[in-house]
């Protein structure tokens, strides 16, 4: 008999995460197990990827009004005569104005928005908060399930997240799976009472299906001296690409002539293209937006470079290996699980003039190149069997 499975996520607009969600469900043995999945926000480019058989659920009205702007949820809900849920949505308003962290304001605003969820009428075998914060609390507060799980992407000491809050919720669940051992060793020591429930399950990539997309055609302003540089990820303050585009223009000023592809979409955009003018790089570095498709610009890289300030297990640079890219990434708190200095890539300190020497070493020495490109194609990256891992936790 299958198993009733519900995924939970906010929206499937472009991240590591959620693409790590959606080529964990193109793995899934559907003739086994029925796969609902619950958004926030019914939105995202990774839309269109999800396998047909995943079962988008109705998003709960109230939860519909909620999402609306301020002005119109609170109308609509004076309207129809529910007055603690225009009260809550003025309090998730201002909560979510204090100068604290990002975390922190998910964390205190989230009874407000529980309000507008309610309870999910279906019982399942297993339900599974598919992303740190609020995810994990639906899971824990608004769904009936046998068996739950929550799940962390990143380097958990970065969050600036409140811990006797999580602390709360990880009582609530029967695993908690993060993405790398590093990640598990941070989870292990902030949540001691609960480490025999913590465990790993990498991010699911696949090389049959970015080695297939890879081949789409693109048209680039790239001249035939020039190397290229691709960086792909969430334009936000976590992934540093303010650290390349300074080491973009130290490249620039030693002669070197290079394009840097950044692919990805986010709030720093507005702050990133106003640093590309006033360092006159609007030649040498290029936004070119998201896309679910990053693959056809990482074929034409030369080099992958990932200058991230923390990350979980970042998804793009086994991404890049699968397509023997050499990988220039600086030294966040989890990189070691994913490169060997001078093997499969360059680990540099986190500052632009270390980035730049490294993208610089491997422009310029042959050799190393060379060597790196070798090693990359003698490595298997490829993660589909990943999913045994989480039928493990499911049958068990």
């Amino acid at each position: 008999m299958k198993k009733d499975i519900l995924f939970i996520i906010p929206s499937l607009n472009i991240g590591g995460g959620e693409k790590s969600l959606v080529n964990l469900l193109q793995q899934i043995d559907y003739e086994n197990y029925n796969v609902d999945l619950f958004l926030i926000n019914k939105k995202g480019v990774f839309l269109d990827f999800l396998p047909k058989e995943v079962n988008i659920l109705d998003t709960p009205r109230n939860l519909e009004i909620f999402n609306q702007s301020l002005q119109k949820s609170i109308l609509k809900f004076l309207i129809n005569g529910k007055l603690r849920l225009a009260f809550d949505r003025i309090i998730f308003f201002i909560g979510n104005r204090k100068n604290i962290s990002v975390a922190k304001r998910e964390q205190y605003t989230w009874k407000y928005m529980k309000s507008a969820i309610g309870i999910i009428d279906k019982n399942y075998d297993v339900a599974i908060g598919y992303l740190e914060k609020t995810s994990n609390y639906i899971c824990a507060d608004c769904i009936k399930a046998n068996k739950k799980v929550a799940w962390i992407h990143t380097d958990y000491n970065k969050l600036k997240a409140d811990k006797v809050f999580d602390e709360k919720y990880f009582s609530k669940f029967d695993y908690v799976v993060t993405v790398s051992d590093q990640c598990k060793d941070i989870l292990s020591i902030k949540f001691v009472d609960y480490k025999d429930k913590i465990r790993v399950i990498e991010n699911i990539v696949s090389s049959r299906i970015i080695n297939k997309l890879s081949k789409e055609n693109i048209s680039l302003p790239i001249s035939r001296n020039e190397k290229v540089i691709v960086s792909v990820g969430r334009l936000s303050y976590e992934k540093g690409f303010d650290i390349a585009v300074q080491a973009c223009k130290i490249l620039k000023s030693k002669g070197l002539k290079i394009k840097w592809i950044l692919v990805g979409d986010g709030q720093e955009r507005n702050s990133l293209e106003e640093m590309i003018y006033e360092n006159g790089l609007k030649d040498e570095f290029l936004l070119v937006g998201s896309t679910p498709n990053p693959y056809k610009y990482l074929a034409k890289a030369d080099i992958y470079v990932q200058p991230s300030r923390y990350e979980g297990k970042s998804i793009a640079i086994d991404e890049a290996k699968i397509l023997y890219k050499p990988i220039v990434a600086t030294n966040f708190s989890t990189i070691k699980d994913q490169l060997t200095n001078n093997i499969n890539g360059i680990i540099t300190e986190m500052n632009s003039n270390a980035l730049s020497n490294g993208i610089e070493s491997l422009i310029i020495n042959d050799n190393l190149y060379t060597s790196i490109v070798s090693n990359l194609k003698n490595t298997v990256v490829s993660k589909e069997k990943e999913i045994y891992k989480l039928y493990e936790l499911i049958e068990n």
